[in-house]
């Protein structure tokens, strides 16, 4: 006899926000670390939206998120060996900036073509980059040289309105989560550490 798998608590919020990411909209969600600004990573025109919102400089890429060593792949074609070793080790949320993205708009790319690729562990992040199948950008919830806000409460209304849809999954947490270490991984292996 095969058990039905349970739904997820926050399955609606998750069917609501690929949606909306699908149309080119911009969402407001929680992340494995902070609350995130977030949309398709491949579509320019939302990623432009982003920087609006933020009233950032698109000099400074964005990472994104996904949900697989197979999606990662399929952004960064040659992923250096030490990654798959440092993702596999990684105790907290780690970020990796590789050389030579593909993929995804190419206003999210840093000036070097290089871009920061998360995999996420946590459920909620997961099952959003699995279901929307295509890296989501991902960018703390506040107006450019703002303090980031750690949990929902403290995030401005003006970023609040500014989005298309509001995740309501976690909005009452109180705990907060590390930054995710940040690293620069060169086509030959070089590591470069940018937030231990």
């Amino acid at each position: 006899m095969s058990k039905t798998k349970e739904r997820p608590a926050y399955q609606d919020d998750i069917d609501a926000a690929v949606d909306v990411m699908r149309r080119g909209g911009v969402i407001l969600y929680p992340t494995d670390t902070v609350w995130g600004i977030g949309c398709d990573a491949t579509n320019a025109e939302a990623v432009a939206r982003i920087y609006e919102i933020k009233r950032r400089a698109d000099a400074k890429s964005m990472l994104v998120l996904v949900d697989s060593l197979a999606a990662l792949e399929s952004i960064i074609p040659e992923v250096p060996e030490v990654a798959y070793d440092m993702i596999e080790l990684a105790i907290r949320p780690m970020t990796i900036i590789y050389d030579g993205a593909r993929g995804v708009a190419p206003n999210l790319l840093a000036e070097d073509g290089s871009l920061g690729v998360r995999l996420c562990k946590e459920a909620f992040s997961a099952a959003l980059a699995r279901q929307m199948r295509t890296p989501i950008v991902s960018t703390s919830a506040n107006i450019s040289g703002e303090p980031t806000p750690l949990i929902f409460s403290a995030i401005s209304q003006e970023i609040i309105d500014a989005v298309d849809y509001v995740v309501g999954y976690r909005q009452g947490d109180t705990k907060t989560a590390p930054p995710s270490q940040i690293i620069k991984l060169g086509s030959k292996g070089e590591v470069k550490i940018i937030r231990p």
